[in-house]
């Protein structure tokens, strides 16, 4: 199982992203101090770093410098709220392997990090995804029902893709804001069931159950 150590001072954020890689199959430890990030990096064993810039105590581009310049290669993926051309250019002139700027989709930020870890964490298995009937191929973004190919736009391929890779498990409407619109979506919007509806349209009706109370589930 990989190790991702994600440096991040604000708790609402790292909660989320502790939780949304758990559930993918990482294990992960959260820091919110600069210097101790660049301590734990150096003296424990991670497969990847997910560092913000504005930390307290250090800067994440004086992590990053610290990082690199005793030789440490572990990837390190860039997390932050600065979308300036030169914070980007800064961070990856200074060793970053990847740049992703908030708010953003958490199964962009997931493939992202299978990405730098260069190996799926279920194997072959996890780009090409298989339930009640349909099949998704993550690396062509196509979609297939009972053998026929079916048209999705991003977010259906995504909301569909975050079922499959929950497979009989019942998603809350803010698990599914979160892995799709991204952690800071607004919570009262409706904009779930509506996909949810376009699926079913494109999918069939039958193969996601509405669960009263909870939120939805593709059925096995």
């Amino acid at each position: 199982m990989s190790r991702i150590l994600i440096a991040e001072d604000e708790p609402r954020l790292s909660s989320f992203l502790e939780k949304g890689l758990r559930a993918a199959g990482y294990s992960t430890t959260v820091c919110d101090d600069g210097l101790r990030c660049a301590g734990m990096a150096r003296d424990e064993e991670f497969d990847l770093l997910i560092l913000d810039i504005g930390l307290p105590g250090q800067d994440g581009f004086a992590v990053l410098r610290s990082l690199r310049a005793r030789g440490e290669k572990m990837p390190v993926l860039i997390l932050t709220a600065r979308d300036e051309i030169t914070d980007t250019v800064a961070g990856l002139d200074g060793g970053a392997d990847d740049y992703v700027t908030k708010p953003f989709v958490f199964e962009e930020l997931l493939a992202r990090v299978r990405a730098r870890l260069r190996a799926p964490e279920t194997g072959d298995s996890a780009l090409e995804l298989h339930g009640g009937g349909v099949r998704l191929d993550v690396r062509t973004r196509r979609a297939e029902v009972d053998g026929d190919e079916v048209e999705l736009t991003a977010k259906e391929f995504t909301l569909l893709e975050t079922f499959l890779r929950h497979p009989g498990q019942v998603l809350s409407r803010e698990q599914l804001l979160s892995h799709v619109w991204g952690y800071d979506f607004d919570p009262g919007s409706n904009v779930v069931d509506v996909y949810v509806g376009y699926l079913r349209r494109k999918l069939g009706s039958e193969r996601f159950e509405t669960v009263r109370g909870m939120g939805y589930r593709l059925k096995p």
